[in-house]
């Protein structure tokens, strides 16, 4: 495995607990997952963590298809990682503001089709109780039942904690070269070491690019780069009790944090240098941001970088040739997918030991 995000780690994780021997290689096992506000900082831990399935648009296609599963399974990910140490668990209940009276409509014909789903269209009066001085709720919105948050700091935490209980070898370093060897894969390490595998699930984001086309396996991303701003609200009373696990108004996510904090996120950001503007823009939800959001005091920021493929949809899923997997590129919703990814790659390793069996058998 070549990357330890969510992607990778919760990979690694599925595949060790049906008995494969995993060796994961990522530079970032050397550090405990957190947050530095002046480092650009890898998709996972720069994540708010946002859960957005049953309210997507799409009802058909594989983005459909891969979160409707993802988030069949994060309650069975939630209770296999809960530890003492390591208190994950699912946050649920997401409210998506409309923007204007059409997307109030489609908002309302989705809650009707997804109703057994977990989505409820809530009228603008209903909002305004629950969010009095908020413009954005003068249309309504939609509100789901099962979508949400889980924190990804303690996500990575507790991966990490049972990749080490299932003996699952960690290579704190970078792979500097993949190449075909006899029968498989070796991977030439940074610290001077090499992995050979039969398989090689390759999940490391951006830096997939240039293992990759050595190989002849063009499949070019590009970053985009995300900001979050972390406010302490002058009046917590704002933060009212039915304030849900995420409030969405103009694509920004608002996460509520301790009592009274907030956090805003994320832009995006052509690029890889963050834009101070586009931060402070996060704050007026297009003019639309009540006004004791603009009172609050900015206290911490972060950014990270996405990768998102380029004319391709994300993510790429792809069995590239026998025994390489690609499982990257999932852009915004990392967090999101890793189970149904993990599945995935699962899959397509048991589809090619059974054929190969197969072919062997007399």
């Amino acid at each position: 495995m070549i990357g330890a995000g969510a992607i990778g780690a919760g990979t690694a994780w599925t595949l060790a607990r049906q008995g494969h021997p995993v060796v994961l290689v990522d530079p970032e096992l050397a550090q405990t997952p957190e947050r530095h506000p002046k480092t650009t900082l890898t998709g996972t831990s720069a994540s708010l963590g946002i859960l957005m399935s049953y309210v997507f648009r799409r009802s058909s296609g594989r983005g459909w298809r891969l979160r409707r599963r993802s988030m069949e399974l994060w309650p069975q990910w939630a209770d296999a990682l809960h530890t003492p140490g390591t208190p994950l668990k699912l946050h649920s209940g997401l409210v998506q503001l409309a923007a204007s009276d059409q997307e109030a409509s489609l908002q309302r014909h989705l809650a009707e089709q997804r109703s057994a789903l977990g989505l409820e269209f809530l009228p603008p009066d209903t909002l305004q109780d629950a969010h009095p001085d908020w413009p954005s709720c003068r249309y309504g919105g939609l509100r789901s039942a099962k979508d949400g948050r889980v924190d990804p700091l303690l996500l990575q935490q507790a991966l990490r904690q049972q990749l080490q209980q299932l003996n699952v070898t960690l290579e704190a370093t970078r792979v500097e070269q993949l190449q075909r060897g006899q029968g498989g894969w070796v991977l030439q390490l940074a610290n001077g070491n090499q992995v050979a595998a039969k398989q090689v699930v390759v999940c490391s984001a951006l830096a997939s690019q240039a293992l990759l086309a050595p190989l002849g396996h063009a499949r070019p991303m590009e970053p985009v780069l995300g900001q979050v701003l972390q406010l302490q609200l002058a009046n917590a009373e704002h933060l009212s009790s039915q304030w849900p696990a995420v409030l969405v108004s103009h694509g920004v996510n608002l996460v509520r944090h301790g009592a009274d904090q907030l956090w805003l996120g994320a832009t995006l950001e052509p690029g890889t240098d963050p834009d101070a503007a586009a931060a402070e823009r996060l704050r007026s939800l297009e003019g639309d941001a009540p006004r004791w959001l603009g009172d609050c005091k900015d206290v911490g920021r972060w950014h990270g970088l996405r990768a998102r493929p380029s004319g391709r949809p994300a993510p790429l899923l792809e069995v590239l040739e026998p025994g390489l997997i690609l499982a990257t590129g999932h852009y915004r919703n990392g967090v999101l997918l890793a189970p149904a990814t993990a599945e995935w790659v699962s899959e397509q390793i048991d589809a090619s030991g059974h054929q190969k069996r197969m072919l062997t058998d007399p």
